[in-house]
């Protein structure tokens, strides 16, 4: 069976909707005034500053082992992340709309605290369901993601046999392909994500062992703190090397 050599994920910098949504947050708000939808909202200027580190982190790796390819979510923010962090680089990259973010229907804009407060009934419900599983109304949960990720990653193995290929996603996409590359359960998956928080431009990779990816880097910021990259505040949360 086709594999690729190497697989990495980055999470797009810290947009300008991180920083409203995590205000809101802290600040017990019920809803996230964010003016834009959610595939155009933008970099902030600390998400360029780290967009640029993971260049710096591509241009200092051997050219044996730099990406073939990115393949880069549709949305802003990640498409901002990956011009900036190419630059220069020669990686040719391609957009795909199967990388896009979790949707997230009815529950949209709203804090925790919002949902609990406006729709009771949901939140309830996605108690009792769990993460995966849960789809909220006109959204879509962790298994409807794993299929379009399922779909491609097998076109990639199959287009990039001994390949080396980086995504450029959003924070469920790179929990999602850990559990698919490293055919985790579901429980194994919901303990990575309640202890991880996923940082801003993390890098997570896997390098082919025979017919299977292993994990060789999981949410490491190394690359920003090396370059003097002013930290958020969920940078500091998980930086695990695998």
């Amino acid at each position: 069976m086709e594999q690729l050599q190497w697989l990495a994920v980055v999470r797009h910098g810290q947009s300008t909707g991180n920083v409203i949504a995590q205000d809101a947050e802290s600040g017990g708000l019920e809803a996230i005034d964010i003016p834009e939808r959610d595939a155009d909202v933008p970099l902030s200027a600390t998400g360029r500053d780290q967009a640029e580190a993971v260049g710096r982190w591509l241009t200092g790796r051997p050219p044996a082992e730099r990406p073939e390819i990115a393949v880069v979510s549709p949305y802003l923010r990640t498409r901002q992340t990956a011009e900036l962090a190419l630059a220069g680089t020669g990686i040719p990259a391609v957009v795909d709309e199967r990388l896009r973010d979790r949707e997230l229907g009815v529950l949209d804009l709203l804090t925790g605290r919002g949902v609990e407060a406006r729709l009771p009934d949901e939140a309830a419900r996605r108690r009792r369901l769990g993460k995966f599983y849960y789809r909220p109304p006109g959204g879509e949960n962790w298994a409807d993601v794993l299929l379009r990720l399922r779909a491609l990653l097998r076109e990639l193995r199959a287009d990039h046999p001994d390949g080396r290929v980086l995504l450029f996603g959003h924070e469920a996409t790179v929990l999602l392909v850990r559990y698919l590359a490293e055919h985790l359960s579901e429980a194994e998956l919901m303990d990575i994500a309640h202890r991880t928080a996923v940082a801003n431009t993390s890098i997570s990779s896997w390098r082919r062992a025979g017919d299977d990816l292993k994990p060789e880097l999981f949410n490491s910021v190394d690359h920003l703190h090396r370059e003097g990259t002013p930290p958020t505040k969920q940078e500091d949360v998980n930086a695990e090397p695998v």
